[in-house]
């Protein structure tokens, strides 16, 4: 991710703080809205599987993803909001999965 992804993540957050707060409960909030957008994703997805048939095909792969990146960007925020550096703990994630993958 260049870095002006990160710079965004640190902008929302700021702009939340001075919005909303920094307490518990705003930081409650921003770690639920993360199960909020993973409904969108999910709910995406069954649009485009067409899985309500009162509905039919709603949704395209390119929704679902939007959707996902939401759920990506929303993460970003809300560790940023626990006070850490979201690059160094996507980082060190990663890092994880590369050394299970080599195991």
């Amino acid at each position: 991710m260049d870095d002006s992804i990160w710079a965004a993540a640190r902008a929302a957050r700021s702009w939340l703080d001075a919005a909303n707060g920094t307490g518990e409960t705003e930081l409650t909030c921003r770690i639920l809205k993360l199960t909020e957008e993973a409904g969108e994703a999910s709910a995406a997805w069954i649009g485009l599987l067409g899985q309500n048939p009162r509905k039919g095909v709603t949704h395209t792969r390119e929704d679902v993803a939007a959707e996902l990146a939401d759920v990506v960007f929303t993460a970003l925020v809300a560790i940023e909001s626990l006070g850490l550096d979201a690059r160094t703990v996507l980082e060190s994630c990663a890092n994880k999965v590369r050394s299970r993958l080599n195991a």
